[in-house]
């Protein structure tokens, strides 16, 4: 957000961006560069650039930093007296607006493949808390059909596996890059491996995805052939949602590519999850269609792309 500020009948003064004010008022709390970095969500580096072009606006400088610590100057202090009350009704008025604006909607549906994880349990509760009149609903998306809820108005928003290419589907943040595991019997002969290569694929039979996902999609999460060009077994068994591929994974009836936060989560005494080398690592990514978008969306989807940091671990 940025406002273009004049005063006194002057010139502008150019555009001031709202967070370099924010990161003003941080680091004023703070005194520390790092501390306001995590509490933003941004590098200490950005930090020390979003303080310089704030005093480069301005004309002076605000801050004094040596090696030791880091206090206002006395211009600085000046600022802050005046910027802190000025700040806060500003967001105020935006905060009230947009919780009239979501209070407004009806709920929030977000979909999931698979069991609510990737750490969205605390960022649902976080989301609530911030927008008390935005009550959210959990639905499952099932694996058999990845975006049809989208596409049909079932859900709002949705955490799918990538790749997307549907048309009129937005595609927001973008989180969870990491290898992706082979979920194997623990009578597989694979199980007993403690990495696996992308052409051992050749050697198993993947558990196929049912139903109308689309053909590229499918080929991501159960290839055909291997990055060399071998044919990986066909003809194995199909299954409609994740819970479906992980019992037939454990009667030992296929073996079953997950990204790796669902590895972690559905840990299971009969299944071994074994790290694949040579694959593009999965990812998952906030999606949404174009036509339905709307104040509830997109207050989520900021909230998804703030806490990206602890998202992709």
């Amino acid at each position: 957000m940025a406002a273009t500020v004049t005063g006194g009948g002057r010139a502008p003064v150019g555009t001031l961006e709202l967070r370099e004010l924010e990161c003003f008022l941080v680091l004023a709390e703070e005194l520390h560069f790092g501390r306001t970095g995590e509490r933003l969500y941004v590098s200490q580096g950005r930090v020390s650039q979003l303080i310089r072009a704030l005093e480069h606006r301005i004309g002076a400088r605000l801050v004094d930093r040596t090696s030791r610590r880091v206090r206002l100057t006395p211009l600085g202090e000046d600022f802050l007296r005046e910027l802190r009350p000025a700040y806060t009704a500003l967001r105020a008025t935006v905060d009230n607006a947009r919780a009239a604006a979501l209070g407004d909607s009806g709920p929030l549906r977000i979909g999931f493949q698979g069991s609510v994880g990737y750490g969205f349990t605390e960022l649902i509760g976080e989301f609530e808390e911030r927008h008390p009149g935005c009550e959210t609903r959990i639905t499952e998306v099932p694996l058999s059909d990845p975006f049809g809820p989208l596409h049909r108005g079932e859900v709002d928003t949705a955490v799918v596996l990538l790749p997307v290419r549907e048309p009129g589907l937005v595609l927001g943040p973008v989180f969870s890059r990491h290898p992706r595991h082979l979920a194997v019997s623990r009578k597989h002969p694979l199980a007993a491996r403690s990495v696996l290569d992308a052409e051992d694929l050749a050697d198993t039979r993947l558990v196929g995805v049912s139903g109308p996902a689309p053909d590229y999609w499918r080929e991501e999460q159960a290839p055909t052939r291997t990055p060399s060009g071998a044919p990986v077994a066909r003809g194995g068994p199909q299954a409609a949602t994740l819970q479906e591929g992980l019992s037939l994974v454990a009667a030992n009836r296929g073996t079953m590519l997950l990204c790796h936060p669902t590895a972690e989560y559905h840990h299971r005494q009969d299944i071994a999850h074994v790290p694949v080398s040579g694959l593009p690592d999965s990812a998952l990514g906030l999606v949404w269609h174009a036509a339905r978008e709307n104040a509830r969306v997109r207050a989520f989807a900021e909230a998804v792309a703030t806490a990206l940091p602890r998202l992709t671990r």
